[in-house]
């Protein structure tokens, strides 16, 4: 008998167990912190008002719970941990309360998804719950799930992410239409989506994960580090990547290298950009590590892009995906697009993709217009340094409709100042004007009829004069003694992008790109004239799809490029004409821990002959947290052998093109391959997230036009390679952040680039073997008003330069094989009063270091061993600026 009641006893005792656990509910919940300490508090807060478990990640933001739903509601737990001091996606904290917590648990409560503050109920009605989404298939599988596990009807809002249901409680509940709301792909507030399910969603679909609940992405796919705001017709992923291959997301960091991306793809945003003058995109680098801007002229004052070690002309440089910075642009370009204007960057190193052509040899740099967002924005921009340098920006995105928007961008700038710190006689910047308009017209109706389209005009008039003071532009050269540079050019571009996307299909779509561009332009270097014409056409088509599902896709399509030119060197004319038809295919195979994007596109060039370029990108996630990419590529282009060889037209140096057959100059084009592997780590460093990332790349040159600066300083030599030629590139990047608001980047680079010339093999000058790098950022917390103190200063560190051999020039007129190593610094600060009043102060080479002489025989420019090309320094001391931002 007494064993038989010890039975009943205990089977008693397990059956109330389990009656109580079937009313333990799990859920997670959005919770804001910053670091252990917040942790312990939240934790602890849970489980002392009824949670059975708690568990918070810093990293994600997020807190598990389990409690019982009989004896407490999973407001009543979060309202208490508001009232210890943390945000969450119910209650909001008290600001006194929120500024009693430890400096070290001070999180940023800017982007808010709170409903509510902390002595009010949640803004949300009775059976509204969030449910993650994007678009209106999102909407039908949502609304269609909801009614298959009993709802009457149901209602999913894309803007506010909520689902109103309607059910009768004695059929069904909100925890089981939520349930079958996860299982067919979409996170809500109470249960989360398997991660298989969620992958096979359609493109279109893939939300993202890690935005807090009721906050609407801005498109449809979005990485664990977002990228900028692009293009407003790419409302969905598929359509993005079609027209543009960008996708447009909230942006959380100011540079975010992309963890889901095959390649190393850097994200800049508008605020790295603001850290910096960024009066163009040539100083919209001054912040980023990957990319070296060096000035290339000692009179033209102009500044060029290296990365991987090697010219810009091996990047390609990009506007809204269209070829941009080339030909005969390549000089002056990077001055043509305001740093005002850009949205953001996205800049990959090495293999990129083959839709966008087959002139990426050692990357791509692409940039994007300011678009309207989510609100009308206009804005404008007043800027001034010590030397007269002066420029006024206006910006303007309005909606014109529900599916018609429009940006007004304007820029004008001015140098008015006569500066020779060095006292030679030469102006160490030019003078001169520029006036840049540009209009973008975008329709979205995309969720409708399927149709999106983005159109653009870009009008510009660009005139500078250099040389020594005192020169007078209206008088022909042959009438003055002086020595004068005088370079005008205008440009007029106009371009579209349509994509359609298939109706029931969201994961097939496919995209029409256009681009007309025109360009101008007439100067001269004392009595070295050099004028030329451009006229360039690009189309290129893109359809994606998939195989079977969305693990499996392919993007296929064709190209066409015409560019017509007409040159005029000295007494010599150079025409000629390139078209280029080309067709390109590329897979994506996406697993569970890798992604494959291979691609290969052929072109047939009228002068190059066919062509055939393949690339090639894998990433493998270790951990979710250690990432390893590979990525080979073959890339080519036709040299302009004037155009961007401007910076040593300044000189006595005569140009002699030593031939071998080819079309182009009586040159080949220029072919070479490239070949990447970068690991990326991320861990907690004072309990924040910290980044390294270390990546090496090589590129061979099969072919390649050099520019041979040794064979004589009387002379400037261009052949085809007969030998060997390539440049390894090694970086190593660290990220991190030693206190709130306080982000730290440091890295070391380090380049050997080296080329068979006639005379032998040597380093390519100008390039320095060992760079260092440091930029520290710091904000203070916002206030009432949105306002805010930020600082911040990059240190570069620049090795020894290998100089062109100058030995048979007289002594006074010789440098040495190798430059001095030296360090600049730059540093600004910037006061936001509001989210529309914004002042910056800032220094630019704040060391003061200049190169001694960088024009050599600058007294006798007109002589035999006059050279302004010889530069591998500032060549201007301290410069202060002061600029002001105005919203409304």
């Amino acid at each position: 008998m007494k064993t038989l009641l010890k039975v009943f006893f205990a089977f008693s005792i397990l059956f109330s167990t389990f009656l109580s656990a079937q009313t333990i509910t799990k859920s997670t919940f959005l919770v804001k912190g910053e670091c252990g300490m917040c942790k312990d508090r939240i934790e602890t807060t849970a489980k002392k008002n009824g949670a059975a478990s708690a568990s918070w990640n810093a990293d994600t933001q997020k807190l598990d719970l389990e409690f019982d739903a009989n004896k407490v509601s999973a407001d009543e737990i979060l309202k208490k941990i508001a009232e210890a001091g943390h945000d969450n996606e119910r209650f909001s904290t008290t600001e006194s309360v929120y500024e009693n917590l430890p400096a070290c648990c001070h999180y940023d409560r800017s982007p808010s998804f709170l409903k509510a503050n902390v002595t009010e109920q949640p803004q949300k009605k009775d059976h509204e719950f969030f449910v993650r989404g994007n678009c209106s298939s999102c909407k039908a599988r949502i609304e269609k799930a909801a009614k298959d596990a009993g709802a009457n009807s149901a209602n999913w809002d894309v803007e506010t992410q909520k689902v109103t249901l309607d059910f009768n409680p004695t059929k069904t509940s909100a925890e089981k239409i939520l349930k079958k709301i996860a299982d067919v792909g979409h996170d809500n507030e109470k249960y989360k989506a398997s991660d298989d399910v969620y992958k096979n969603l359609p493109g279109c679909c893939l939300y993202d994960r890690n935005l807090p609940f009721g906050v609407k992405g801005e498109l449809a796919h979005s990485d664990e580090e977002p990228t900028p705001k692009n293009d407003s017709p790419s409302k969905a992923d598929h359509v993005g990547k079609t027209l543009e291959e960008i996708r447009l997301v909230k942006l959380k960091e100011a540079t975010a290298l992309s963890k889901k991306e095959a390649g190393l793809t850097y994200n800049i945003g508008s605020k790295e950009l603001l850290k910096a003058a960024c009066c163009n995109l040539s100083e919209s680098f001054e912040t980023n590590a990957t990319v070296d801007v060096s000035f290339s002229n000692a009179v033209t004052g102009t500044k060029q892009l290296k990365m991987l070690g090697l010219d810009q002309k091996y990047t390609a440089l990009t506007k809204e995906l269209f070829p941009e910075i080339r030909g005969l642009a390549s000089a002056y370009g990077l001055n043509f697009i305001p740093g005002r204007w850009i949205s953001g960057i996205q800049l990959t190193k090495g293999g990129s993709t083959v839709t966008n052509g087959y002139e990426s040899i050692t990357g791509q740099i692409n940039t994007e217009f300011l678009k309207y967002k989510n609100e009308n924005e206009s804005s404008i921009n007043l800027f001034a340094d010590l030397n007269l340098r002066t420029e006024a920006n206006i910006t303007s995105t309005q909606k014109l409709s529900e599916k018609w928007n429009q940006s007004i961008l304007l820029h004008g700038n001015g140098t008015f100042g006569e500066a020779d710190y060095n006292d030679d006689g030469f102006l160490d910047q030019p003078k001169g004007n520029q006036l840049n308009a540009a209009y973008l017209l975008n329709f979205d109706d995309l969720n409708e009829s399927g149709f999106g389209s983005h159109f653009g005009i870009n009008f510009l008039k660009d005139e500078r004069i250099a040389g020594q003071k005192g020169f007078d532009k209206k008088l022909p050269q042959s009438a003055q003694s002086l020595y004068g540079v005088g370079i005008d050019i205008s440009r007029i571009q106009l371009w579209n992008k349509t994509g359609y996307i298939f109706k029931g299909k969201p994961y097939q779509s496919i995209g029409w790109m256009n681009q007309f561009t025109h360009h101008e332009q007439d100067s001269f270097f004392g009595f070295r004239n050099y004028d030329g014409k451009q006229n360039t056409f690009y189309s290129n088509l893109i359809f994606e799809g998939i195989f079977g599902n969305t693990n499996h896709k392919y993007k296929t399509g064709a190209s066409f490029l015409y560019d017509d030119f007409n040159e005029n060197y000295l007494i010599q004319n150079y025409k000629r004409t390139e078209t280029v038809p080309g067709i390109f295919f590329e897979y994506t195979l996406t697993g569970e821990k890798y992604t494959l994007v291979a691609g290969a596109r052929t072109d047939f060039h009228n002068l190059a002959g066919t062509q055939f370029t393949p690339k090639i990108n894998f990433k493998y996630d270790f951990t979710p947290k250690t990432i390893l990419r590979l990525s080979a590529g073959r890339g080519f282009r036709t040299a302009n052998i004037f155009a961007e060889n401007q910076q040593y037209f300044a000189s006595n140096r005569q140009i002699e093109i030593l031939g071998n057959g080819g079309k182009i100059y009586d040159l080949k084009p220029e072919i070479a391959w490239n070949y990447g592997i970068s690991l990326q780590q991320e861990f907690q460093l004072f309990q924040r997230k910290s980044t390294v990332v270390a990546d090496f790349f090589r590129t061979d040159f099969q072919n390649q036009v050099l520019t041979d600066l040794d064979a004589s300083p009387q002379k400037m030599l261009f052949y085809n390679l007969d030998g060997k030629s390539a440049a390894n590139s090694f970086q190593t990047q660290w990220d991190f952040s030693p206190a709130k608001n306080f982000d730290v980047r440091l890295a070391y680079k380090y380049y050997d680039v080296q080329a068979d010339y006639l005379s032998g093999r040597k380093e390519v000058p100008f390039m320095a073997k060992n760079r260092g790098f440091a930029n520290f950022s710091y904000s203070t917390h916002k206030n009432d008003k949105g306002g805010f103190w930020s600082f911040d200063t990059t240190l570069n560190l620049v090795g020894k330069q290998r100089i062109p051999n100058t030995k048979s020039n007289p002594a006074e007129f010789q440098l040495p094989e190798y430059s001095n190593s030296y360090a600049t610094l730059n540093a600004q600060i910037a006061k936001d009063f509001n989210k529309n009043i914004r002042v910056y102060l800032g220094g630019e080479n704040l060391t003061s270091y200049t190169q001694t002489n960088p024009i050599l025989d600058a007294k006798n420019p007109f002589g035999n061993y006059f050279d302004g090309g010889m530069v591998y320094a500032p060549i201007m001391p301290a410069n202060v600026y002061i600029g002001i931002d105005l919203k409304f």
